[in-house]
């Protein structure tokens, strides 16, 4: 019996020993922290309202975390080519000791893509190999308004992924998405159903490596909640954000949500429409450019009650110094 008690003490000295040596093992630092734009203030819609049941807001994302630029397979830091089971999409490269993904200013992706222009009433089809796990969507104007349906085919008439898209202003605020690919026959449609007068410029960027989207990666944080069917969420973010992410995901049933960048009230910079046949096996994400001040980005859950959806919005870009662009009388357009 005194043996057994002398093991067990050593034992439990050795935890102690362990656990104190762990209390003072040094973390490493943060790139950018995000609780100075957490956002504090909610408001609500007309119908359905009420809160989103937040998790835990007392460690949102880090900037740095952002899961944006897509890589190569591991083991590998050179750019893939046209080649890689996508016509006209580039991978940037990425260390494989790392799985944080550099943050990229959609206009500066515009830059490295290969585009093309898709007319007013036009189709444009994009189809890709099985093992491109996921494609991000890229479209853009001169600076006129955007119409588009963006939609994934999976076999003949068979959408699992519907998106119906509007901006104010498609060289300010570019769309940018993340669709989920998995299976094979997968194809990307773009459809522009502005007029004639409108064109928009389109991009496509394939990931094959394999790893978690930047949908999961959000999801991971634990900054996230539920909003019930038909309920509405809002959030405003500082002038110091300069885009946006938002994830949303269900358990496995279907997912209708309408997601809205206003400024000022009632003025909607972006509409976004939303459809997901399945919301756990292909997550919503996007990021959405919010330029200027007094930007707040609004989540519908169009479903009914039996339908809620998990949804997840942190800061994507943040500057810490803006340019003064201040007016006589303080006027902003």
């Amino acid at each position: 019996f005194l043996l057994t008690m002398k093991i067990y003490a050593k034992a439990l000295a050795l935890c102690s020993l362990y656990s104190a040596a762990n209390a003072f093992m040094v973390q490493p630092s943060k790139v950018a922290s995000l609780s100075a734009v957490k956002a504090s203030s909610y408001s609500y819609g007309s119908s359905g309202e009420e809160d989103l049941t937040k998790k835990s807001t007392s460690n949102p994302i880090d900037a740095s975390s952002s899961y944006v630029s897509y890589s190569t397979p591991q083991g590998s830091t050179s750019s893939i080519s046209k080649s890689s089971g996508i016509t006209g999409a580039q991978q940037s490269p990425l260390s494989s000791q790392s799985k944080l993904m550099k943050t990229r200013n959609t206009k500066e992706i515009f830059e490295e893509l290969p585009t093309i222009t898709v007319q007013g009433g036009s189709l444009r089809t994009c189809s890709f190999e099985q093992t491109v796990d996921r494609v991000s969507v890229y479209l853009k104007t001169e600076g006129r308004p955007l119409n588009a349906n963006v939609e994934l085919w999976q076999g003949p008439d068979n959408s699992p992924q519907k998106m119906s898209v509007y901006l104010e202003d498609g060289s300010l605020r570019p769309f940018r998405a993340t669709v989920e690919s998995p299976g094979s026959s997968n194809s990307i449609a773009i459809r522009n159903t502005g007029q004639m007068e409108f064109p928009l410029t389109a991009g496509l960027e394939a990931d094959m490596s394999g790893e978690e989207g930047p949908a999961d990666l959000l999801f991971t944080s634990d900054d996230y909640g539920t909003i019930q069917g038909g309920a509405v969420y809002t959030t405003p973010f500082p002038p110091s954000v300069q885009s946006v992410q938002v994830s949303l995901k269900s358990d496995g049933r279907p997912l209708n949500a309408r997601i809205e960048l206003l400024q000022g009230p009632n003025n909607n910079k972006q509409v976004i429409e939303v459809y997901t046949e399945d919301g756990y096996q292909r997550p919503f994400y996007m990021v959405i450019d919010t330029p200027g001040s007094g930007n707040v980005v609004r989540i519908v859950n169009t479903a009914t009650v039996e339908f809620p959806l998990s949804a997840a919005i942190v800061p994507y870009l943040v500057e810490d110094t803006l340019p003064d662009k201040t007016t006589p009388g303080g006027l902003v357009w």
